[in-house]
């Protein structure tokens, strides 16, 4: 378990690395002229404290719904519901990639205000998705083999070392034990790997959230509109519950200890509202339509597309819904697709106002 020890203690670096070097890097001069919007500073300092409060809010109570399988049983991962609510989940991350994130990323990299060459050359936005998602895919791939390539050898050597000490209780007793140690370290490996693919998982997917995350919050917090930032309130407090939800139930299935459990968690709640800070003590030197922020926003959130995209398509609703129990299941499988649907269908209306 070291592996995943080093594997959080790496996420939790490169997050802290990515929320000091973003607002300085969105720090720039303007090219463009600034949209004529009706600006209130403390007005919008306001709905920036309530938006800051009430997403720090959701976005906790979100995440924690799936964990309460422990002490709610109907929510435990071993039920039906829990498949209608990760399918509900998988819809919203599903839709947060290809609704939310990538259009911003497309208008991001095609906007008037940074250079025509090469950024109107080539479709950046699409290759830094598609580069990200195979990413994505090599580094589920190296981490599921690393972990089977070193657990396959300790049950190796667990099972020589029943053989040895039942050697000296009979020809007979030893076959059955070594019998018995071999066929314990597979069903083992077997439940290790998918320990390990859940926890690869929600690593992977938690950092495409928070790359999104700090984005929105930064925007958010830099801006000086009461009516632009009025309807976001409510449009990113739903969006962070959703998501939360989405998260959660990928740790619920990774069976992280406690502490673990726990920081995932506040990194998820506090991202959004830690970029709601930022952007409000960056207020006046940051400008949203400045080519580094444009060109810098708009190659994260393709990058951020395409890990969510990938994860809620293969690891989410590919498992799940070609799993035995589904396939077995009429009514599962039905409530799932209703559910998923919803799930898509419901973050893809707050488009409107975020």
């Amino acid at each position: 378990m070291d592996g995943f020890k080093r594997n959080n203690q790496l996420l939790i670096f490169s997050i802290l690395i990515f929320l000091v070097v973003l607002p300085t890097l969105v720090i720039a001069e303007c090219t463009c002229d600034k949209e004529d919007e009706e600006r209130d500073k403390a007005k919008a300092l306001r709905y920036k404290i309530a938006a800051l409060v009430s997403i720090l809010v959701a976005s906790a109570f979100g995440v924690c719904i799936p964990l309460l399988g422990k002490v709610i049983p109907a929510l435990s991962p071993e039920k039906d519901i829990f498949f209608i609510i990760k399918a509900f989940a998988a819809g919203v991350i599903l839709s947060t990639g290809f609704i939310h994130i990538l259009p911003d990323a497309f208008e991001n990299l095609t906007s008037p205000c940074i250079k025509e060459h090469p950024w109107g050359d080539f479709p950046f936005t699409g290759f830094v998705a598609m580069c990200t998602a195979m990413g994505t895919l090599m580094v589920d791939t190296y981490a599921t083999a690393y972990f089977k390539k070193h657990h396959s050898k300790g049950a190796q050597v667990e099972a020589t070392d029943v053989e040895k000490e039942s050697g000296h209780e009979g020809h007979v007793h030893l076959h059955t034990h070594a019998t018995h140690g071999h066929a314990h370290g597979h069903a083992s490996s077997d439940e290790s790997s998918e320990l390990l693919r859940h926890r690869v998982i929600s690593q992977v997917l938690e950092l495409g959230i928070i790359v999104h995350s700090v984005i929105i919050g930064i925007s958010l917090g830099a801006s000086e509109s009461p009516k632009t930032i009025r309807p976001l309130v409510a449009a990113l407090t739903f969006h962070q519950f959703f998501e939360g939800m989405g998260l959660g139930s990928c740790i619920t299935q990774a069976n992280f200890k406690s502490s673990s459990v726990t920081i995932m968690g506040l990194f998820f709640a506090l991202t959004t509202p830690v970029g709601i800070g930022i952007g409000i003590g960056i207020t006046n030197v940051y400008d949203e339509n400045s080519p580094t922020a444009l060109i810098v926003e708009g190659i994260f959130d393709a990058a951020s597309s395409g890990i969510l995209i990938y994860m809620a398509l293969v690891d989410l609703l590919a498992a799940d819904f070609m799993n035995p129990r589904m396939q077995k299941s009429g009514t599962l499988r039905l409530g799932s697709n209703l559910s998923l649907l919803l799930g898509a269908g419901c973050m893809s209306v707050l488009a409107k106002w975020a």
